[in-house]
């Protein structure tokens, strides 16, 4: 029998690789993912992955080509990797319902492909990935990075764990904050770190830093204005879920 290939395509990363370090393949600003197969949707319908919610992570990880470890990979430029490959598997146009801001269900079709990456400083990320920031209200000056794929696991991790010892506690926030930021005026001792952000850091300058975070962050623009003269808010973020990339999936 023949040689068969599979074809592929060259994803953009948001990023444009300015993040990483230079010897990574992801520094190229680009990856190799490859078309959808049957055994991907197989993928999609496993019950484990879906349960231990991994099921995205897995097909991902299933389609990329480029030797790289996954957990490097930038939450932004994993966002465009998840656009990449619904287009790649299942084609641009996506069709799901939202809510007009009255009390009505709408559906919407969007094209994915037509969806843009974030207007980009690259001045900001002169030093790869890490960040200086005053905060406005205290005065002290962090320094902080972009997480990754492999942080969001130990946040995630770091929650569960926070709840089983308290299950009405919130930890989101803080948590997320203490892997972020990689040290306080000058000092980069996890346990200084840990005090700062339960104990001293004010809430409107958290709140600067997570708004400073979410502009510099290179990313796609997940947010559309719906064709509908009734619809009154801001932008409707387009709905990720197993129905993103199977339709038909019946999960």
């Amino acid at each position: 029998m023949a040689e068969l290939k599979l074809p592929t395509e060259m994803v953009s990363l948001p990023s444009k690789g300015l993040l990483y370090p230079k010897e990574s393949p992801l520094a190229k600003g680009e990856i190799e993912m490859k078309y959808m197969t049957a055994k991907e949707e197989d993928i999609l319908t496993n019950s484990n992955f879906i349960r231990q919610g991994t099921v995205i992570d897995k097909l991902l990880q299933a389609l990329i080509v480029t030797p790289f470890n996954y957990d490097d990979l930038l939450i932004g430029d994993k966002n465009a990797v998840l656009i990449a490959a619904r287009v790649l598997g299942y084609g641009a146009e996506y069709s799901f319902t939202y809510s007009n801001g009255k009390g009505k269900e709408q559906e919407a079709t969007v094209d994915l492909s037509k969806l843009e990456e974030k207007p980009m400083d690259e001045s900001l990320y002169k030093n790869g990935n890490n960040f200086t920031f005053a905060l406005p209200k205290s005065g002290n000056t962090i320094t902080f990075k972009l997480l990754t794929h492999g942080d969001e696991k130990k946040i995630d991790q770091e929650i569960k764990g926070l709840q089983k010892v308290n299950p009405n506690g919130s930890y989101d926030i803080t948590t997320r904050l203490k892997h972020m930021i990689t040290s306080v005026n000058g000092d980069s001792e996890q346990k200084s770190i840990r005090d700062f952000v339960d104990n001293y850091l004010l809430a409107p300058d958290a709140r600067a830093l997570r708004e400073y975070y979410a502009k510099i962050q290179p990313d796609i623009e997940m947010k559309f204005i719906p064709e509908d003269e009734n619809y009154t808010g801001e932008g409707i973020t387009v709905p990720i879920s197993l129905n993103f990339f199977w339709p038909d999936s019946g999960v």
